[in-house]
């Protein structure tokens, strides 16, 4: 039942005949269209001109088909907060790695604190797979401005120290490397081969609380290219971990 176009129609004063004549269909056809039928487009958009309003107002599912198709195809999810993103999720990402793993954060100390997800990264790396690690360097100043930005001050440091013990026992595995770096990251990115979790960076936030973006690699990946050279670019410049 279509309540949002019953209630137009009463505040119009216009009845199922009154649309059926005006349109030129037959008034079964409206009481369809009532109990929740779609209209054709031509009909969705006469009879919006008629109620002065947008279609999209009538039939809430047109807004939804009209976000789908605005949205880049490479976008498969989108999580409002990093916390939000189920565990299973993660680890499901982590897991469905072929060819390669990357981690780029400040401290990443939420998948760190994990045994569950340090197992599939040491399953992985033991498999034969690059895992590659990137944390940022404590002694940095961009990470003291980070931590400064959301309000933890020197934690923000001790978050990186505490993860990179909990890191580290991975670089004993062939494939896994750990590495630091002093860049101002605008983004947090976790890939498994055509897969990525892009979690925004917001001033002032901590990015447990900032959206994350699920991309997955298609035809036209601008969006995940764009994201894998800031991956590929930040990696070259960071230092190994002795």
């Amino acid at each position: 039942m279509n309540e949002t176009l019953r209630r137009a129609l009463f505040q119009a004063h216009l009845d199922d005949e009154d649309i059926a004549a005006r349109l030129g269909v037959d008034p079964k056809t409206v009481r369809r269209w009532l109990e929740g039928r779609l209209p054709y487009p031509r009909h969705r958009w006469a009879l919006a001109d008629i109620l002065g309003t947008d279609e999209a107002d009538l039939w809430p599912e047109v807004q939804a088909a009209r976000a789908a198709r605005s949205r880049p195809e490479e976008i498969w999810a989108v999580y409002p907060h990093r916390w939000s993103v189920a565990r299973e999720t993660w680890r499901s990402l982590f897991q469905s790695a072929e060819h390669e793993i990357g981690i780029l954060a400040y401290s990443a100390l939420f998948l760190a604190e994990d045994a569950g997800i340090l197992g599939v990264l040491a399953d992985k790396a033991s498999a034969g797979m690059a895992v590659r690690i990137a944390l940022g360097n404590p002694d940095s100043p961009n990470v003291a401005g980070r931590g400064t930005e959301e309000g933890i001050g020197d934690a923000m440091a001790a978050k990186i120290r505490n993860a990179l013990a909990l890191y580290r026992p991975l670089s004993d595995a062939q494939g896994v490397q750990l590495r630091l770096h002093q860049t101002v990251l605008y983004n947090s990115i976790y890939r498994a081969d055509s897969e990525l979790f892009v979690n925004q960076h917001v001033y002032g936030m901590p990015a447990a609380n900032a959206p994350v973006f699920h991309l997955r690699r298609r035809q036209r990946a601008d969006m995940f290219a764009a994201y894998l050279d800031s991956f590929e670019r930040v990696w070259q410049a960071a230092t190994p971990v002795k």
